[in-house]
């Protein structure tokens, strides 16, 4: 699996804003990515230093379309810590 290929996307929040304060940033991962797989890939594409990787899988939720019930897609979600300094230039003035 290529490193491009294990971060989907990143998530832009309120919490995941709050997080960044804190040097901690959120993406949506592949599901069958694993911590050492997704920290390799921030620390090659971003150039920064991951200290620690934490990660959640996000069931969908239950929804209503047309009076007939539904599902969200489920996904894996990761947060990211990185060293004392370090930034990612994408969330910057976001």
């Amino acid at each position: 699996m290529n490193y491009e290929d294990i971060l989907i996307e990143p998530v832009v929040s309120e919490k995941a804003s709050a997080l960044r304060e804190q040097n901690k940033y959120v993406f949506i991962v592949q599901p069958s990515a694993t911590k050492t797989q997704i920290k390799e890939a921030v620390a090659r594409m971003f150039k920064v230093k991951v200290v620690g990787c934490t990660t959640m899988n996000v069931l969908g939720k239950m929804k209503r379309l047309r009076g007939k019930p539904g599902r969200t897609s489920s996904y894996k979600k990761a947060i990211v810590r990185l060293a004392e300094g370090e930034t990612i230039a994408v969330f910057e003035g976001v």
